[in-house]
């Protein structure tokens, strides 16, 4: 089926504008004295439709031979054989019209009370140059058609191109941001099971606390791996049972502070975002410290915008590019991925401390 008969509002406009190019043609019949209106409508609009379905055969020719897969020497033949023929059979069904229709329109005259015939054997004079004429017309229409049609085939085929590419790129995306919201530390639950093996036989309680928010932590991580947004605050709780396992194992030296405005813990952002960056502020802050720290978190709505700001003390003897290597990069990796240039992530490291800042578009739950 071709693009023009595939829907009837299309066909019916397609008709219609050969039944115009139809009522055209009669028309210039009579101003070159060839016919009468009537007989020179009767040959006229059928013919004009049926020239339009051989022009819309084109599209058989451009789909059987592909554009890029043709060259301008084979594109010349196929086009102007194509139109030839095409042309060729028009002419002929022209010329039986011709005589036919006339028979058709003698036996209505006849038929009707007046009983006027036409005195002509044909419809439409048809000298030798009006024929020619013709012919050539018929010849340049199908071959407007054939490159109408194959424009119409290579924009097909540009969008499902653009519509592969579009998928390919979506399950790549999809695999990519999958790889990168599983990747948790696994020294942190190494040594979180150090941890716990060494309390056993010192602080029981502790221990068992500490194997009660690692299995919180862990079974809540399992619940939003498979998400692909959730609210700050439902982040913020896995956080607070990540921080819960951290401080059995540093003690008073890791001191937390988190504070998130009302707004803020209602906007949706990619899971396992906040808990790394946590995780780096401790690896590569506190711990290193012998007084220990206090991490912040501060996470506020303003102007559409989620601003959420990681704040920890740092060793002032140590090298500038400790702790700001993979993990951030693969945060800001995975936001650019989902966010594109919506999404902003930056750290600074300062003598005695490391700031890291993310801004993100504010999205809610519908």
């Amino acid at each position: 089926m071709t693009p023009i008969t595939s829907s009837t509002r299309r066909l019916a406009a397609y008709v219609g504008v050969w039944l115009i190019g139809g009522c055209a043609l009669a028309g210039v019949f009579v101003n070159a004295e060839l016919a009468q209106w009537q007989p020179a409508l009767v040959f006229a609009l059928p013919m004009a439709v049926f020239l339009g379905f051989v022009a819309a055969s084109a599209y058989y020719v451009c789909r059987s031979v592909v554009l890029t897969q043709r060259g301008g020497f084979q594109t010349v033949v196929v086009f102007g054989a194509s139109s030839a023929l095409a042309a060729l059979l028009w002419a002929l069904m022209c010329h039986g019209w011709n005589t036919f229709g006339a028979s058709l329109l003698a036996l209505a005259g006849a038929a009707s009370p007046s009983g006027v015939t036409p005195s002509s054997a044909v419809l439409v004079a048809m000298p030798r140059t009006v024929a020619i004429l013709l012919l050539l017309v018929a010849g340049g229409l199908y071959l407007i058609s054939l490159l109408i049609h194959d424009i119409w085939l290579a924009a097909d085929q540009l969008r499902a191109a653009q519509g592969r590419e579009a998928r390919s790129l979506l399950q790549a995306r999809d695999a990519q941001v999958q790889m990168l919201r599983t990747q948790i530390n696994p020294h942190f639950l190494f040594n979180s099971l150090n941890s716990i093996s060494a309390l056993t036989s010192q602080d029981a309680v502790a221990a068992r606390a500490m194997t009660l928010e690692l299995a919180a932590f862990f079974r809540q991580t399992l619940a939003v791996a498979e998400k692909e947004c959730i609210a700050l605050a439902d982040e913020v709780a896995l956080c607070e049972h990540f921080l819960a396992v951290e401080k059995i194992r540093f003690g008073h030296k890791l001191r937390t502070d988190i504070t998130v405005s009302p707004a803020a813990n209602a906007v949706l952002i990619p899971p396992m975002l906040l808990q790394p960056c946590l995780e780096n502020a401790i690896k590569h802050g506190v711990r290193h410290l012998v007084g220990g720290g206090c991490v912040t978190l501060h996470a506020f709505v303003q102007e559409h915008w989620l601003y959420v700001a990681i704040d920890n003390p740092v060793d002032p003897d140590a090298a500038p590019g400790i702790g700001t290597g993979t993990g951030l990069a693969n945060i800001k990796k995975r936001l650019g991925t989902l966010y594109g240039e919506r999404a902003r992530m930056g750290w600074t490291r300062h003598p005695d401390r490391f700031a890291l800042e993310i801004v993100l578009p504010t999205q809610f739950a519908p």
